[in-house]
Formats: structure tokens, sequence, C-alpha cells
């Protein structure tokens, strides 16, 4: 039983029975102007197919007694407390522009109701008894105070204020819930098929992230995390971009419990890489910086994580920049070990690759906390990342490779690279740095044991980063005596034979440059392998850039007759005219000594 109106303003009833609720927003457009009622009027009944609701008018103050329960029941109450709240507001003389505006949004009400009423499954959703229920508590509330501002029993002026202003927030709540729950889809879900059950739960929780308060959105969260445990894919297949605004209004709500399950889907999201345009223009970097710089740690953690995967797009990377994002980044670095340190440092990374920022991380200091994270991070993950920073950093731009040489960066990259498996980031950094380094220097550091080092057991990248650096090194014949004197040689002639285009052609280029010294040459000899991979390297299809270093190495040893003998065995003659008329440098030359050296074979044996 609840009371809708005062003593002094009822609400006239026609002893009629409406079955519609066309009928019944007529009956109380009508009643609206009435002032008073001299008699009890009786017992209306308001029938509808699946509805009962007794409405009651005593003598002296009007009442309705109402038990509602269906969705259709709520929203028949729903409807007729609002002429009611109306006309109490407009009787009102105080507070006139809290008020007027109060009203606005009251009048605003029965469409919503409308909207909502002509959807199709209205009466089987129970976010819709939801929202009517809430509706109705604030057109109850704003009769309540309507009565406290006419009879002036408020407790004060300005409490009386701030319930006014708390008032005109919840109506703009019940409004903008009313357009989520139609523009969110979840009414349309199906209810009939057993194999849609959890798609329509999803599609319930993700809506009611968008409608309602923060507690009914904490419970959402929760349950929506229980979701994504049992079919992340599923929930993330859901997700639209409404559902990504909600989500990302939470990352800044007053708790930190919600803030930490809003950023975990948020990071979830991130990670399936489907919605990074979506997460970036609703806003999410601003709030994920923060979590970063001053969150808990499993709101940093997860922040930094999405921040990472989002910055791997050059455009999102700049943003991340523009909003002060550099800066709490660094400081994760140097915090310590753990899963955001590691994400921390991944995220620079990503952003180094942007040239026009690198000066701007220089300035925060980028440059001494990567080359710490090498000598002191505990996660191989984390040094990783910092090694491809600065390979990223130095790139094309020699003020920040000087910095790195300045601040001990080489030394680090060095130690580094002693590890089981290292890595062609570390060895990339230090090709970019080498060349303004005096030999001296890189050879008393230990560099070339550790260019033999990677080729021996680093990956295929950082085996084609190693032998690169051997062909900047070798400018001078004592270098070359020294790089061939470590044992390089024979890893790079096993690399002929290598899978990728890439990494046979920087084997032929090195080994064309060491066989220019006699000890080397002696040693590319002696390898059984060398000759029939640098014939099959004559291959002339244009995918083939390793030709021009092969033709380079077979001139080389084709002062040897038993390395001619092979190289004629192995169909070389053949390769080699169809380069001739390509002009490849040397192609001809070859060729020559070939054919000189096969008809001098066969003008013996006669």
């Amino acid at each position: 039983m609840k009371n809708l109106c005062g003593r002094s303003n009822r609400l006239r009833l026609r002893d009629s029975i409406c079955y519609h609720e066309s009928a019944l927003d007529d009956h109380f457009e009508r009643s609206r102007g009435a002032s008073s009622v001299s008699a009890a009027v009786g017992i209306n009944l308001i029938h509808t197919d699946r509805t009962h609701i007794k409405i009651m008018v005593e003598e002296g103050r009007d009442n309705v007694s109402v038990d509602p329960q269906s969705a259709e029941e709520w929203l028949l109450h729903a409807q007729g407390l609002v002429p009611v709240a109306l006309q109490k507001a407009r009787e009102v003389k105080g507070f006139q522009v809290r008020w007027k505006m109060i009203i606005s949004k009251m009048e605003q009400i029965p469409p919503s109701l409308s909207d909502l009423s002509t959807h199709p499954f209205f009466a089987k959703n129970t976010l819709c008894i939801e929202q009517l229920q809430s509706v109705s508590n604030t057109l109850n509330e704003a009769i309540r105070f309507s009565e406290l501002c006419l009879k002036e029993k408020y407790e004060g002026k300005l409490q009386m204020q701030s319930d006014l202003d708390s008032l005109s927030g919840k109506l703009d709540l019940n409004l903008k819930d009313f357009g989520s729950l139609i523009k969110t889809g979840v009414l349309s879900g199906s209810f009939a098929e057993p194999e849609a059950k959890f798609d329509t739960h999803v599609r319930e929780l993700l809506a009611r992230l968008q409608i309602g308060h923060l507690e009914s959105k904490h419970k959402a969260l929760d349950s929506l995390v229980e979701a994504m445990r049992e079919d992340v894919k599923t929930v993330l297949g859901l997700i639209g971009r409404s559902n990504i605004a909600a989500l990302v209004q939470l990352l800044t709500a007053s708790s930190c419990t919600v803030r930490e399950k809003a950023v975990s889907v948020i990071c979830s999201i991130a990670e399936s890489g489907s919605c990074e345009n979506w997460l970036v223009l609703e806003g999410v970097l601003p709030p994920l910086i923060r979590l970063v710089e001053s969150g808990s740690a499993v709101g940093r953690e997860k922040a930094t994580i999405s921040l990472q995967r989002l910055s791997m797009s050059s455009e999102i990377a700049r943003s991340i920049v523009g909003h002060g994002g550099v800066r709490p980044l660094i400081e994760v670095c140097r915090s310590g070990v753990s899963v955001a340190q590691a994400a921390a440092v991944g995220t620079l990374k990503n952003i180094s690759v942007v040239p026009e920022v690198k000066q701007s991380l220089a300035e925060e200091g980028i440059i001494k906390v990567m080359i710490s994270l090498l000598d002191c991070g505990t996660l191989l993950g984390a040094k990783e990342y910092a090694a491809e920073c600065l390979q990223n950093l130095t790139l094309s731009n020699e003020n920040l490779r000087r910095d790195v040489i300045s601040d001990g960066g080489i030394k680090s990259l060095l130690g580094y690279l002693d590890g089981p498996l290292p890595q062609e980031s570390a060895v990339g950094a230090l090709r970019n740095l080498i060349s303004l380094v005096s030999v001296d220097v890189l050879v008393s550091l230990g560099l070339i044991p550790r260019l033999v080092h990677v080729l021996k057991s680093g990956s295929l990248s950082a085996q084609i980063a190693a032998a690169s650096a051997i062909c900047q090194l070798c400018s001078s014949g004592d270098m070359k005596k020294l790089v061939g004197g470590n044992g390089c040689i024979p890893l790079l002639v096993k690399m002929l034979e290598a899978k990728t285009d890439g990494a046979r052609e920087v084997a032929a280029q090195a080994i064309s440059s060491l066989v220019s010294v006699s000890q080397n040459k002696r040693e590319v000899k002696r390898d059984e392998k060398s000759v029939p991979s640098l014939v099959l390297l004559l291959d002339p299809s244009p995918q083939n850039a390793a030709k021009k270093y092969a033709v380079s190495c077979l001139v080389s040893l084709s002062s040897s007759k038993k390395c001619k003998k092979l190289m004629v065995s192995y169909g070389a003659i053949g390769y080699l005219k169809k380069l001739s008329e390509m002009d490849v440098p040397g192609a001809k030359k070859l060729l020559e000594r070939l054919e000189r050296g096969k008809l001098r074979s066969l003008l013996g044996r006669k």
C-alpha cells in the first residue's frame, strides 16, 4: 500500500474499468486538474490480460493500493505516479529553479515508458521490472519532497537543495537507463532456445553494466568475470561499443574493487585484439594511465598489460605519450620485479618504435632505466623488451646512440648476450652502436666471442643480426683475421643452408668479406659444405638476393682446382650462364674460369 497524494490535492478517479494503458493515461490526464474529492469514490478495478490493480480512494486522502508483480503491473503503477508527481511539483513555490528542472525530466518519463512497453519482449525480462521499480521509487520520492516543500517541513534549506539535486540525478539515471535498456538489444534475446541461454545471460549482464547504480553494476561485473572464466570467447563476441563505454566509466568508480574488476575485463578485451579502436574512442587511455600511476597492485598490472597491447598500434602509442603515460610507465619499470614491470617495459618498447616520440622518451630517462633492467632485472621478458627498446631508440638516431654508449649500454648489452638463448634485439642494438666505437674498445669488451656465441646458440633472427654485425666490423684485414680466428666461419657456412632468404644472404655476404684474407679462405675451403651451398645460392630467381655474394665467394675460391671441380660438378656453369646474361658482377669472370678448367680437364684426358 503506497500513499500517492497528500490530503490537500487528491486524485479523482472515475468509476470505470480500464483495460488499456492509453485509457489509464487519459484517466490521469483528465484528473490532473482536480483539487479535491468530496467523498469516497469507491473502488475501481483496472484489469489487463495479466494484471489486477486495485485503486482505492479514501475520504480525506488519496491512496493507491497496489501489489504489482509483473512488468505490466509495474508499468501501470509507474504511469499512475507520473501525473500525481507532476501535479505536486507544479504547486511548489520554493526552489523554483530546481523544481522546474525536475518537472522537465519527469515529463520525459511517459514517452520512455511507452517505448519500453511496446517492445515485443517487454514482459519477459526482469530488467524491465527493475527499471519500472526504480522509476516508481524516484517518482514517490518526488511526491514526498514536493509535499515537504508545500508544507515547508524540511530540516533545512541546504539539505532540501541537496535532496532535490539528488532527485534530479536519479531522474537523469532513470531516463538514461530506459534508453540504454532499449538500445542494448538485451530485450530481444531468445528466451526459448536452451542453447541461447548463456548468450542471453551475458547480454543481460552487459546491459546491467549500463543501467542502475554502482552497486548493481558491481554485481553485474562480478557475474561477467565469472562468465568470462566459463567461456571468454563467447563473452568477447557479444561485447559492443556501448558495453565498452560502460566498462571504461567503471575504471573511475569510487570503489577500488570495481575498478580492479573493470580493468580486468578491459584487459581481456584488449588482449583479444578485436576492439582497440572502440576502447580508445571511448576514452580508455586516461583512466588506464591513472591506474598505472596510482592504482592498486592488481589494477596497475591489468592496466599496464592493457596499454602494452594497445600500444602495438603506432597511433595509439602516440596517444599514450600525449596523455602523459610515459612517466608512470617508467616509474613502474623502476619499481621492481613484477608482471606489471615487464608489461611496462613492453609498452615503452612499443612506443619507442615511433620516431617522433623518441626524444620525449629520452628526456624522461628511459635509456638509463633500460640499461639498469639489462644489468639488474630478473625477468627475462623484461630484459628482452629493454634490449629491443634500446634497439628501437638507436635506430637512425645518432644522438641517442651516443647517449646509450655514454651510459654504459654496450657493456650491458654484451652481458645480456651471455644468456643461453641470446635474442636478436640485443645484437641489433649493438649493431646500431659499433660504428661509433673504436675497434679496440669493442675487442676489449669481448664483442667477437659474443657474436660467435650468438651464431652458435641464438635464434635465427639473432644469428642474422650477428652476421650483419660481422659484416660491419670487418673493415680491415686485422679485424677479419680476428673474426675468422674466433671460429665463426663454420657457423656462417652452416647458415648458408638456412630456410630463409635473409639468413642465407647475410651469411654469404659475411663469408665474401672474410675470404679476402688467406687464412679465412683456407678455412672455407676445408669445409666440405661450403662450395655446394654456395653453388645452390647461384639460383638466378629474383627472390634469391644472395647470388651476388655467392658469386663473389666462389670467385675467391676458384683459385683452387678442387673447388673448381666441385663447382662444375654441382652445376655452377648452368647457373652462371644465366647470371652472366643478368650482368651479375663476377659471374662472367667465374664462368670463363670454370669453362677453361673444364676444357683443360677434357684435353688432359685425351
